[in-house]
Parts: C-alpha cells; structure tokens; sequence
C-alpha cells in the first residue's frame, strides 16, 4: 500500500511538470541575489562550502522566488573542484536569499551539522571568494524566446475564438431565418 501511495505521489508530481506549470511562471531579474555553494562526495568525508557571496543580475521565478538555472550554478562549483582539486563526481548544492542574513543563518546551520554529526569525522574545507565565485547566468535571450513562443498559443486560441463566434453568428442567422 505504502508504494502504491509513493507511485501515485510521483506520478502526480511528474504530471505536474509536464503540464506545463513550471513554462508559466514569469521570469524576472532581480538586481542582487546571495548564495553559496556546499559539495559533498558518498565516497569520502571531504565538504567543500564556499563563502557566501552576491551575484548581480540573477532570474527568479517571480512567482515562487526559486533561482532559474540553479543546476548551472551547481555546476559552476563541480566543475571548480574537478578542475582544481581533481576531486569529480561530488554532489553539489547551491543556497540562494535574497536577503543576507537569512541566507547566512542557512549557512552555520548546514556547517552546524557538518562539523556535529557522526563524532565530528568530516573534512570541512572553506572555499575563499579568492579562489571561487559564482559567475550569472545570462537568460534574457531564452525568455525573450519563451515570452514570443508563449504568445503564439494566445493568438492562435485568439483566432480560434474569433472563428467560432463567427460561426455561431452564422448558424443564429440562418436559424432566425428559418423561422421567419
């Protein structure tokens, strides 16, 4: 019973994302945006956080505030640590606020855990804003192309509209004069 419950709930979830609901929402810059980054591998006990820092230009969903391209960001970091400490393969995650202090309370509450859990047994390295900074990730170019694209599913429905209440005209017509 219980996986028949977590099979419906995915289902749901991925009906959900396909319907469309995530291409709905309004996509918008906002000036200023903080995050940080923390990467952590199932294959050893290193973790990587970066510092908390701003990136400028960043798009949201307006909607929900979420980050677009937060997988990007993600793997601005991956890559860094492949690259430099050869070290592939990590899981990488990115938290974002756009207020500061919210976000660095999320910040020593996750370092918190790290440097508490399991007899205090990972390596917890700091990645200095020296060393690693998130880079923005350009969108205006795919959302201008998702606004045009979306627009055409308007006028089409639009027109489709138009067309049918002309027929409707049309048969009201010919059904006055068929009573007269």
């Amino acid at each position: 019973m219980k996986t028949f419950k977590y099979i419906m709930l995915l289902a749901l979830i991925v009906a959900g994302t396909l319907t469309g609901g995530h291409l709905s929402a309004k996509k918008t810059v906002v000036p200023k945006m903080y995050m940080f980054g923390f990467a952590a591998s199932f294959t050893d006990t290193i973790v990587h956080f970066s510092e908390v820092q701003q990136v400028d230009n960043v798009w949201i969903e307006s909607k929900n505030g979420f980050l677009l391209e937060r997988e990007n960001y993600s793997l601005q970091l991956r890559n860094y640590l492949a690259e430099k400490y050869k070290m592939p393969h990590r899981t990488c995650i990115v938290m974002f606020n756009q207020d500061r202090n919210k976000l660095e309370k999320s910040y020593l509450k996750l370092k918190q855990q790290y440097s508490r859990s399991r007899g205090n047994h990972f390596d917890i390295r700091q990645l200095p804003l020296s060393e690693f900074k998130f880079s923005t990730i350009d969108l205006s170019d795919v959302v201008e192309e998702n606004n045009a694209e979306a627009e055409k599913p308007d006028k089409k429905a639009k027109k489709a509209k138009e067309k049918a209440a002309k027929k409707e005209k049309k048969a009201k017509a010919k059904q006055a004069k068929a009573q007269q």
